[in-house]
């Protein structure tokens, strides 16, 4: 009977908040040289806009592109999602940055899921909340031209980040695609 106490609590231990960090971390993914591909492009996505770039930018949004596409009236066509974007793309009052964590093909090769953690940091002098932690989900699918591009996006609402988190998320950034 002890033995199964013990067992009991061992079980109960192990799946609490108390258990270690390690069993905590995410499995590190393995990915397909398609799908790094599409890692590949999401981090260019993401360095046009830490490079100011609206022509790169816009480089990277599908012709029938749906931002905000979980919210009421999101933004349609690549036109609508570059002038909506502007100002993030420029980057005088707030500067927007972001990382794949992940990447997946199902049984359409030419369709992919990205997701990842995002960092908004307030540029406005004197701002009480600096920095803000979110993320992000886009649908990539394959242009006739052969390019990936973001077809739908959307991001998960941000909310104020501690200093532990901005460097969690800086040190989490990956360039080398996690190879299966």
């Amino acid at each position: 009977m002890r033995f199964a106490r013990a067992l009991l609590a061992a079980v109960v231990l192990s799946s609490s908040p108390f258990a270690s960090a390690q069993s905590a971390a995410p499995p590190e993914p393995k990915l397909s040289a398609a799908e790094c591909e599409v890692w590949a492009r999401e981090l260019g996505f993401a360095r046009s806009v830490a490079d100011h770039d609206a022509a790169a930018f816009a480089g990277f949004i599908a012709e029938g592109a749906v931002f905000g596409a979980k919210r009421p009236q999101p933004r349609r066509g690549r036109d609508a999602v570059v002038a909506a974007w502007s100002g993030l793309v420029e980057g005088k009052e707030l500067r927007l940055s972001w990382y794949p964590g992940m990447v997946a093909i199902g049984g359409e090769p030419g369709i992919a899921y990205s997701s990842g953690p995002a960092l908004y940091e307030d540029l406005t002098p004197d701002t009480k909340q600096r920095f803000l932690i979110g993320g992000f989900q886009s649908i990539w699918h394959r242009d006739a031209d052969g390019a990936w591009r973001v077809l739908f996006d959307d991001g998960i609402e941000p909310r104020p980040a501690s200093d532990a988190e901005v460097a969690a998320f800086r040190a989490g950034r990956r360039e080398a695609c996690p190879r299966g």
